[in-house]
């Protein structure tokens, strides 16, 4: 059990250095956005033309970058939306089964539909090279592609939870809530 610890850790280290590259991603995106606005302003007064739809596609396109590849991130720290009736009653043991069951029968099969579905629109977009249609657009097929992207971190960062749940149902390793930081990081014995 000890590997597969390691390698969840290993899942783990690389969705916080993704969320970590996604923080400078956000502030990017708010600096344009802010430009957006002000030279769009500034061009009905002035005249000057400043404002472009790659500004503003850009920004869409990291609006988007940040919420796709945001999820595996979201995940591993299990900030996504939870309805909460009676997991938060639950003992680590019963969280651990309810967080194994809803990984293996809606998380994995909702990543491996969306892998499934999207795909084609990629690799479409990629043969014919999709540009924006709006003038001085974007090309289009970039952004397609952290769709399938966005998937497969989230389905590594579900192997890395599925791993911590059985750890947890065998008491080979404490749940998160529990641990202390030297074990959440990888230093102490898990």
């Amino acid at each position: 059990m000890s590997f597969w610890l390691r390698l969840a850790r290993g899942i783990d280290r690389f969705s916080e250095r993704t969320g970590r590259v996604l923080y400078w991603l956000t502030l990017v995106m708010v600096l344009i956005g802010a430009y957006n606005a002000v030279v769009r302003y500034l061009d009905r007064y002035t005249g000057l033309g400043l404002s472009s739809n790659v500004y503003i596609e850009l920004q869409w396109y990291l609006f988007s970058l940040v919420f796709l590849l945001g999820a595996a991130y979201t995940l591993k720290h299990d900030a996504h939306v939870r309805v909460d009736v009676f997991y938060g009653r639950l003992s680590p043991r019963g969280k651990a089964w309810i967080n194994l069951v809803g990984t293996l029968l809606f998380l994995l099969p909702f990543c491996g539909l969306m892998l499934w579905v999207s795909w084609p629109s990629v690799v479409n977009s990629w043969a014919v090279r999709e540009m924006s249609p709006d003038p001085g657009g974007l090309p289009r097929y970039p952004i397609k592609t952290a769709i399938p992207v966005a998937f497969v971190l989230i389905v590594v960062q579900g192997v890395a939870m599925l791993i911590r749940q059985v750890a947890v149902l065998r008491g080979t390793s404490l749940p998160e809530e529990e641990a202390g930081p030297e074990e959440i990081h990888g230093g102490g014995h898990v």
